[in-house]
């Protein structure tokens, strides 16, 4: 299935010959639009040239229907296209400053280099000033690098701004791209050619043109039609793969992992906490974020997770593993990396790392299937040394009774162990293998 992993190929010749052929294709495509001509590309400007607009969103247009029409058919997993992440407030900025030097110019950076590879003098001059434009960035970005990294939205798009489905977003941009080149042919033959109004017909003539409009317009209509593959649709591509990970228990991580995991400065924790409240209440993780089960199939909750950087590691847990495995698999399935579930949860934790006596007891038998096997006498929240042992401490437990007869026991616990007084390290089975994201990325910038 789409996108095709091409990372096993990085550092190969075959890896850099894709890249090529893909630069050097795009590179013909602007030549043969005109886009080496700076007259023609700054000619939008003033309504006399539209090739730009035409171009441009008939690229947009039917790359937008082709990638969710196939994946609304399961040729293709849209969580895996890279989306550049949205940060408004530079990237209006940016977009403004661009825009001016794209008027001033001639040229953006793509069509400058075009323009260059036919040793036009006014693309080579705008080059260089591209290449003087990202060392003076580099060299002061510093000093503005909160605005520059402010009202971060991460993968965000129009479908998810407008909360309409996929296909319907795309039908409407299909129809606003025609009414726009309609608008095109109207203002070029009125600004370009200095046609008079009643000269410039309304209704285009080209019969190849309405028929390749109606075809596109068409799959449009499909691709809302069909809708777009559910969370269950996307497990069951990935399940071959995905439910032998489960079998073999590759995804479940021994608390302790999680433990030395968190003392590591360079990574960023995450741990989702899928229980209801009141179990939450009783006893989580420091820093645990409780969620709904139900939120692991929320789009805008998983396009959180989907924006976090590369050394970001996703921990889910249950009392249990039963309900934290559900929610792996749906996560998993809308693309989530560096994913894993904490084995045993928040029992197996306990049995990790054990609350003093006078906080939480275990219960005898069996306490049902993802329920909590241990009493609280208080809810005690993180409020335990239990919920960080991360931190480790020598301090004294609250004195309490354990039975009618028998004495009160203080007891100090050290939570770099795995029990009380212990000071070896536990043992376990290291699982977590940090995956980057693979970002192939392209544009007229």
């Amino acid at each position: 299935m789409a996108p095709f992993q091409l990372a096993p190929l990085a550092g190969t010749l075959g890896y850099d010959l894709v890249f090529l052929v893909i630069g050097l294709g795009f590179g013909a495509a602007l030549e043969i639009s005109g886009f080496g001509d700076s007259r023609k590309l700054a000619a939008q400007f003033y309504l006399r040239e539209m090739t730009v607009l035409k171009v441009m969103f008939t690229a947009i247009v039917v790359a937008a229907v082709l990638i969710f029409l196939s994946s609304s058919l399961g040729l293709l997993d849209f969580s895996r296209v890279w989306v550049n992440p949205t940060y408004l407030a530079p990237g209006i900025i940016g977009g403004l400053i661009m825009g001016v030097g794209f008027i001033i110019g001639g040229f953006c950076p793509g069509t400058s280099l075009v323009a260059a590879s036919t040793l036009k003098l006014d693309g080579v001059f705008f080059v260089v000033g591209v290449f003087f434009g990202v060392y003076a960035f580099g060299e002061t970005v510093s000093s503005f690098e909160p605005f520059f990294l402010s009202t971060f939205m991460g993968r965000f798009t129009v479908p998810e701004w407008l909360g309409l489905p996929y296909g319907v977003v795309v039908v409407l941009l299909v129809l606003m791209a025609l009414a726009m080149f309609w608008g095109a042919e109207i203002a070029e033959a009125y600004f370009g050619a200095h046609r008079a109004w009643k000269d410039i017909p309304l209704v285009p003539h080209s019969r190849v043109r309405m028929a390749a409009a109606g075809v596109l317009v068409a799959l449009a209509a499909l691709t809302a039609l069909v809708g777009q593959p559910t969370v269950d649709d996307r497990w069951g591509w990935i399940a071959s793969d995905g439910d032998p990970q489960v079998a073999d228990r590759e995804v479940f991580v021994d608390p302790a992992e999680v433990v030395d995991l968190k003392k590591d400065l360079s990574l960023r924790v995450t741990v989702l906490d899928v229980r209801g409240e009141a179990d939450f209440n009783r006893f989580h993780l420091a820093g645990a974020r409780r969620i709904d089960p139900n939120d692991a199939r929320d789009p805008a909750f998983v396009r959180t997770l989907l924006g976090a950087d590369d050394n970001t590691i996703v921990f889910v847990m249950s009392n249990g593993e039963a309900a934290s495995t559900q929610a792996w698999k749906d996560l998993r399935a809308q693309g989530v990396l560096n994913l894993y579930v904490i084995a045993g949860g928040i029992n197996g934790w306990l049995e990790r790392y054990p609350p003093s006596p006078c906080v939480a007891q275990k219960m005898t038998g069996d306490p049902g299937p993802d329920s909590l096997a241990w009493r609280f006498v208080v809810a005690v929240g993180d409020r335990t040394p239990s919920a960080h042992p991360d931190l480790p401490r020598k301090e004294p437990q609250p004195t309490c009774t354990l039975a009618a007869n028998e004495p009160a026991a203080a007891e100090t616990q050290d939570h770099g162990a795995p029990g009380h007084g212990d000071a070896t390290a536990p043992a376990y089975v290291k699982k977590v293998k940090l995956q980057k994201k693979t970002v192939a990325k392209g544009g007229c910038g």
